[in-house]
């Protein structure tokens, strides 16, 4: 059970890790991103449909990487709505990522119907992601095959957190971006073009998050329905908060989330678990979620200029 447990919350924590990314990256260019929600959801359509015509054309296995890259481009479509939103027409970005959720959750659900004649969630695709060892390290007696047996979205999801903190804390590119967040007015006076970095950071963090619902589709459900994300893009966001806007803390964050929802499909098959009702497991994770902002929120701190809409001629 351990080594399930551990190989459950990798997979899980690997969708809140791209949606967390994605989010991350808006909010420290000072966007506040609660959209995070609706890009999974439209990453999980996209990546299901993208794959799914990807077989039907006879591309066999490489359908899901057709999916993974559908998904992170027209995704676009939604994360350039809230940039133009809230950089362009200076649009509150909170409400701007509730409409972003509304939006993506019943347009995707309309374009099923349209796709698919009337039902109410995708084809199950045949050709999925498969779990892919790690040759040596695989065979460590539990925690090899609980680490270094996973799927392709997984390592790709770790990577990514080594490659964005490098980006972060180690280039030029990085310093500019967190510091549009922190003091644009510094930036701008400095020549730098401050809403050109907004606006492609609340791009990128579209075509990140998706990844997330993509990876859920095609590592786990195989399919696109309307409860397909189920709120996990707000667990993603918590997971933003308690990691303190961090690519390092995030990860810890939805290492912690992804345990929550491991722990829940690992308890609901002991023989005790047969005696309480099936709603109280899948409750667990976003309980999990709630006491920790509880306890964390309070020490976090948000990028300065997070959420105020930025002004050049009175900075």
């Amino acid at each position: 059970m351990t080594a399930n447990i551990i190989s459950g919350s990798l997979i899980f924590a690997a969708a809140l890790l791209f949606g967390g990314l994605g989010g991350m990256l808006s909010e420290r260019a000072g966007v506040i991103n609660l959209g995070i929600e609706g890009f999974m959801i439209s990453g999980a359509f996209f990546s299901a449909v993208g794959a799914y015509y990807a077989e039907s054309a006879g591309m066999g296995g490489l359908s899901p990487f057709v999916g993974v890259l559908t998904a992170f481009i027209c995704t676009a479509i939604f994360s350039g709505m809230h940039a133009l939103a809230t950089l362009k027409y200076k649009a509150d970005h909170v409400i701007s990522g509730v409409v972003i959720n509304l939006l993506a959750a019943n347009v995707t659900f309309f374009l099923v119907k349209l796709l698919f004649d009337g039902a109410a969630e995708t084809p199950r695709l045949k050709n999925m992601f498969s779990k892919i060892s790690i040759p040596f390290l695989s065979d460590i007696p539990i925690v090899g095959k609980a680490l270094f047996k996973s799927y392709p979205t997984t390592y790709i999801a770790f990577a990514a957190v080594l490659l964005i903190g490098f980006i972060f804390f180690k280039t030029s590119l990085g310093l500019r971006l967190r510091g549009v967040g922190e003091n644009p007015g510094s930036i701008d006076t400095a020549g730098i073009n401050v809403m050109k970095i907004k606006f492609w950071a609340v791009m990128m963090s579209g075509s990140i998050a998706s990844l997330g619902g993509a990876t859920i589709v095609l590592t786990t459900n195989g399919n696109f329905s309307f409860n397909t994300i189920a709120g996990q893009g707000y667990i993603a966001i918590a997971a933003v908060i308690l990691g303190r806007w961090n690519p390092y803390g995030v990860l810890s964050g939805a290492l912690l989330f992804g345990f929550a929802q491991a722990i829940k499909d690992q308890i609901q098959i002991l023989d005790f678990a047969s005696s309480i009702p099936t709603e109280v497991f899948y409750m667990l994770p976003y309980l999990i979620t709630l006491l920790a902002l509880i306890f964390t929120g309070r020490k976090t701190r948000a990028p300065k200029a997070l959420g105020i809409h930025y002004d050049a001629s009175v900075r």
